[in-house]
């Protein structure tokens, strides 16, 4: 697994059936479930937009600035698939494509030829008209029209710019070390509280580079953690 591309399809290999990614949100009762399959028919439309949408290329910059979120982990994978180097600070050059929430949108404006906003709502419904920031594309609807298979023009080699400091290769074997310091192992379910490990290595790479799948938290509510856990089978807990 020399490429975060790579690291996704290994953690889909064994059953791309089975649970990867359950999200919940306890301040709004939301309970999102993604098998490995449909996670990377979300990783593929992404990727499928910013290539023959934005007509992004191979290390170019994307900033994302999301919270843990099924929909960011569609994001992030995707830019990765399509070559992109991810970001959370906009360089002063500015970006290619920024991804942001209306919370409010990304902060300060950011210089990007395309910025997408992404709601984060159940089951990934598009945002109200009248919701959309000026400038900005609602994410969910633009990326329903691309297909949920991608294949590069090129594929992405283990020493392309993966984070501002990182190569693929490099990200990858640091999500594995993390896997290990968090305890995490092959076949584990890893509750993880999202304000606790809001940073995508936590939350996303470190577990399925154990090959682990991820019940994700949003707002946490302690009192059902121990009902949640015996129902989603929970081996790992991240608080």
């Amino acid at each position: 697994m020399t490429t975060l591309g790579a690291l996704l399809a290994a953690a889909t290999a064994t059953d791309a059936t089975r649970p990867l990614l359950t999200y919940y949100d306890d301040a709004t009762g939301e309970r999102t479930e993604l098998s490995g399959a449909t996670l990377g028919n979300w990783v593929a439309k992404t990727a499928n937009l910013l290539v023959d949408g934005v007509a992004a290329e191979p290390g170019e910059v994307a900033l994302v600035r999301l919270p843990p979120h099924w929909q960011s982990a569609g994001v992030l994978f995707g830019c990765w698939l399509a070559g992109l180097l991810v970001t959370e600070v906009p360089p002063p050059s500015g970006v290619s494509v920024a991804f942001e929430t209306l919370e409010p949108p990304g902060g300060d404006p950011v210089l990007a030829a395309e910025r997408f906003v992404l709601g984060l709502r159940p089951l990934g419904m598009p945002l109200p008209l009248d919701q959309i920031p000026p400038g900005y594309l609602d994410f969910s609807a633009e990326v329903r029209g691309y297909g949920d298979r991608f294949v590069p023009v090129s594929p992405v080699a283990e020493d392309a710019p993966a984070a501002p400091r990182s190569t693929h290769a490099e990200l990858v074997e640091r999500a594995a070390a993390r896997a290990r310091e968090l305890g995490i192992s092959g076949g584990d379910r890893v509750l993880v509280d999202a304000a606790a490990y809001p940073d995508h290595l936590d939350w996303l790479l470190a577990p399925f580079a154990a090959g682990a799948s991820v019940v994700l938290c949003q707002r946490l509510d302690p009192a059902r953690v121990d009902d949640r856990a015996t129902a989603e089978r929970i081996t790992v807990r991240l608080r």
